[in-house]
């Protein structure tokens, strides 16, 4: 199974660069996108289905603004949107599909974590959310095998941006922040896997995933890695082969591709 995601900046701006060119050609099974910025009329009959994929959506009430999709070549036996937190279910940041047959359950997730970069407000909110999607997840993984994909909005290591030094005290990069994926992926913890660093260990700036628009950060390939593939230790063992695709740029994210050997 071939999963991609990518964080979209935008679904009809994504489109405009080439996203849904682009897509069909990686033969995918399932792909997250975030930052959808669109709302079912924009998205209908336009975006729904590309090369095969069927894609449903969790749309944010605020027009332009968050929205989370999933894409995937196999039906669901059922799809889920929101994490029963109004607050953060009104900005449309989650959606499962799960695929469910005899003897298994497995899910399918793309996540939005909010950006706390504007400003003091909107930083708690992301605290509030972390708070609130851990035991969600924790409460999945007892019931369920699952990947999450998606921009978590942080940089969980050193490694995994290039000004760390000058980030310490910056959003993406705190010290709660970062505390938190720590726990995530204990093992004695939270269970999950960074399914990434387990392909890929080494310390390496082809890591990045984000990179601001601001001066030349992505010529001089000033990055973060925000986009991830979190899983349950069964499936994450099966995780093969890692990509992330800079040869075209769909928005200031690129797309991150990981294969595991399993079906549907």
């Amino acid at each position: 199974m071939r999963f991609i995601t990518a964080n979209l900046n935008g679904i009809r701006s994504a489109a405009t660069k080439g996203f849904f060119d682009w897509l069909p050609q990686q033969q995918a099974d399932a792909v997250g996108v975030q930052e959808v910025k669109a709302q079912h009329e924009h998205v209908d009959q336009i975006f729904c289905s590309p090369g095969g994929l069927k894609g449903h959506f969790h749309y944010a009430q605020k027009k332009g603004y968050s929205g989370v999709g999933l894409y995937t070549r196999d039906e669901p036996s059922d799809i889920i949107t929101g994490i029963g937190v109004h607050e953060f279910d009104d900005e449309g940041r989650y959606i499962e599909k799960r695929f469910d047959k005899p003897g298994r359950k497995l899910s399918l997730i793309s996540c939005y974590f909010p950006s706390g970069s504007s400003g003091e407000d909107r930083q708690q909110a992301k605290f509030r959310f972390l708070a609130a999607i851990y035991p969600h997840l924790m409460a999945l993984k007892g019931q369920r095998e699952f990947i999450l994909v998606g921009d978590i909005n942080i940089a969980h290591k050193e490694a995994d941006l290039k000004n760390w030094k000058g980030n310490l005290k910056n959003s993406g990069f705190l010290p709660e922040e970062r505390a938190w994926v720590t726990q995530l992926i204990d093992p004695a913890q939270g269970g999950l896997v960074d399914v990434y660093r387990q392909l890929q260990p080494d310390t390496t700036d082809a890591c990045y995933t984000w990179w601001s628009n601001r001066g030349q950060a992505y010529a001089k390939n000033v990055g973060w890695r925000l986009d991830y593939h979190f899983a349950t230790p069964q499936l994450a063992a099966l995780a093969r082969r890692e990509s992330i695709y800079k040869d075209q740029k769909f928005s200031d994210h690129a797309p991150l591709t990981i294969d595991y050997d399993f079906k549907l």
